[in-house]
């Protein structure tokens, strides 16, 4: 996705909705803090750092973790940030060398609203392959579910139920071009997740949940290094 395509990503907070988002993204702070509160970890790697510096939802959930020393980043954008010690311009779906490894591993590895941007299924699934190989003991991947009745990009109900081609085609037809191609926006289900998981043979690995009007909004994917 080029710089100029990621400007649906970010939000004023003017709106309900997008209070209720940053208000749903300070419960998975929270959630996140107090599952690993007495794990012991000292840095964690957030994958899919956002350039934004604009807007308070950027990057909102590594910058208000509290139980970490070391705060690392990997992302295709140019991240230009003290609060990283250290920073990594490469996508989380391309090969990563030895000394890349050992050089971003982390005791955590978090990606929150990345997974759906990465392209298609083989995609996914190599960028799930690299979290576990950067993760020195645990790794979290929060994702939109694709089953919510609410779909969080374009605000539009129920259409992203339909089959995804038919969705696509509908995505252009109301003018939201970008978010019609499939390496900008490839949602999934807590059963995608599962099958992607299934695929790189690792077992180790559980689910939490935020809601929101009753269904499930966020998909909380907790791994554990076997």
């Amino acid at each position: 996705m080029s710089s100029e395509d990621k400007s649906f990503i970010y939000s004023d907070h003017k709106s309900i909705l997008d209070k209720i988002i940053l208000k749903k993204r300070n419960e998975i702070v929270k959630l996140i803090d107090n599952f690993f509160s007495d794990k012991f970890l000292y840095d964690v790697l957030d994958i899919g750092t956002t350039e934004d510096t604009n807007h308070k939802s950027s990057n909102f959930i590594i910058k208000n973790l509290n139980s970490f020393k070391v705060y690392k980043s990997i992302s295709n954008q140019k991240i230009i940030s003290n609060f990283f010690k250290e920073i990594l311009t490469k996508s989380i779906t391309e090969d990563f060398s030895n000394m890349e490894l050992e050089r971003f591993k982390a005791d955590l590895v978090i990606s929150n609203a990345t997974i759906e941007h990465v392209g298609n299924y083989k995609n996914q699934i190599k960028m799930c392959k690299n979290i576990i190989n950067l993760s020195k003991k645990y790794f979290v991947i929060i994702t939109p579910n694709r089953y919510h009745p609410l779909e969080f990009h374009t605000k539009l109900p129920f259409l992203h139920w339909l089959p995804r081609k038919l969705h696509r085609v509908i995505l252009i037809l109301l003018g939201y071009k970008v978010l019609s191609k499939e390496e900008n926006l490839n949602l999934l289900s807590k059963n995608d997740l599962i099958k992607i998981m299934n695929e790189i043979n690792h077992k180790n690995f559980n689910f939490k949940y935020l809601n929101f009007l009753f269904f499930r909004s966020n998909l909380i994917l907790i791994g554990k290094k076997n």
